[in-house]
């Protein structure tokens, strides 16, 4: 059976997440409903990561299989039209060999979290962003998140449901910067625990409203505790940007 990689986007608001789920509409539900009426097949969607509810996607993976070959632009277009009303979109369709997994071949994967700084609530990006009014310190909360680069065990910033195997995680990469009213903060990594990167910005945005000192996420990164660490921030300023695969994935 041939086997294609899919590139996607999707506005999290109103699913559940990527994963199929009795209590409502999921991305990976509406695309293997989609397949299903551009092929005549019952196939599954395996997708490179979970978002959770309300998690935006600007470049989410995944593959399938399909009973017969197709041309990725046929594929593309027939997907977007049987997934409509919803809000996801397949960007892009290629063809790859039988050993590509969308998750286990992924050398990386790029979130985005952008948090909308300003007094008045948003209009157009409500839903999008995360809204904080008072003004935060975007210097300070780029310089505590560089306490947190490398390779630790991240349990202080780990959802209690959390489901890998081990907490130890390298993060290669935590930039804040802020552009006009909005904070944009950039996480890189192999892999993420659970919530990992929303319980990061929660404790940055901490930092950046002057209520923790900036040494004091180095103490709760040491404490391998959740209790220790910030709150965590809400889904809906958080964004799959990008999964990181080598040079040749193609067939």
């Amino acid at each position: 059976m041939p086997r294609y990689k899919l590139t996607l986007e999707y506005d999290g608001s109103g699913l559940v997440g990527w994963q199929r789920q009795a209590n409502g509409p999921s991305v990976q539900e509406t695309l293997e409903q989609a397949v299903e009426r551009f092929c005549g097949k019952q196939v599954t969607v395996h997708g490179a990561g979970r978002t959770d509810a309300g998690v935006h996607a600007l470049g989410q993976t995944a593959h399938l299989d399909l009973p017969r070959e197709a041309a990725p632009d046929v594929i593309r277009n027939a997907l977007n039209h049987h997934v409509k009303p919803a809000a996801i979109a397949v960007l892009a369709v290629e063809r790859v060999d039988e050993h590509f997994d969308a998750r286990r071949s992924a050398k990386g994967r790029v979130y985005l979290y952008r948090i909308l700084n300003r007094r008045p609530p948003p209009a157009l990006e409500r839903g999008r962003v995360w809204h904080v009014g008072p003004r935060l310190d975007a210097e300070a909360m780029q310089e505590a998140a560089q306490l947190l680069i490398g390779k630790h065990d991240f349990t202080t910033f780990r959802d209690s449901l959390c489901q890998a195997r081990s907490p130890v995680k390298t993060l290669d990469r935590l930039e804040v910067t802020r552009a006009g009213e909005e904070i944009r903060i950039e996480a890189r990594a192999r892999s993420f625990l659970h919530h990992q990167v929303r319980n990061m910005v929660g404790t940055l945005k901490l930092v950046g409203a002057g209520k923790w000192r900036i040494d004091r996420v180095a103490e709760a990164l040491e404490a391998r505790d959740r209790r220790a660490g910030g709150p965590t921030a809400p889904a809906e300023g958080l964004y799959l940007v990008e999964v990181v695969y080598a040079a040749r994935v193609t067939a």
